[in-house]
């Protein structure tokens, strides 16, 4: 059983212990047997449905972009990061790519462009880009070169 003993650290509400253990709960149940095998891409459109089913991305964007909280909570970010690091670095990093794709537009983006990707989004039903990765780089970007809309790849 890891260690988690930093949910005691006095930064930590018990909001956030709550998502922790919901998610802790979330991972057994969803991640027990989570394999990409050799279809990366794939793995990482399973996994990002999954959070968007399950409402972990909502944790990534505020309220405005029908995020949980009305200002992003850094801290539920790291913690959901660090719970899910810990069962997969995939579905981390499937995870935290979102955030960065969504981040932009839910702070800055145009309220049509926040109406039009922020449903989808949340369902786990798009995969919003790193503005930091070009589609060479990414290693989930040919679904967005095949099927691209507008700013968001349709999963």
């Amino acid at each position: 059983m890891p260690d988690k003993s930093f949910l005691s650290w006095p930064f930590f509400e018990d909001r956030h212990r709550t998502l922790a253990s919901d998610l802790d709960v979330w991972c057994e149940r969803e991640l027990r047997d989570f394999d990409h095998g050799k279809d990366v891409d794939a793995a990482c459109r399973a996994v990002v449905k999954k959070f968007g089913d399950a409402g972990w991305l909502r944790y990534s964007v505020p309220k405005s972009g029908g995020g949980h909280h009305e200002r992003l909570d850094v801290r539920s970010i790291c913690l959901i990061r660090e719970m899910l690091a810990r069962r997969s670095g995939l579905a981390e990093f499937a995870f935290a790519l979102q955030g960065l794709g969504s981040g932009p537009i839910s702070q800055f983006g145009s309220e049509e462009l926040k109406k039009n990707i922020s449903p989808e989004w949340q369902r786990g039903r798009a995969f919003l880009p790193s503005p930091s990765l070009r589609p060479k780089q990414a290693p989930t970007s040919a679904p967005c070169r095949r099927r691209r809309r507008k700013t968001a790849a349709i999963l």
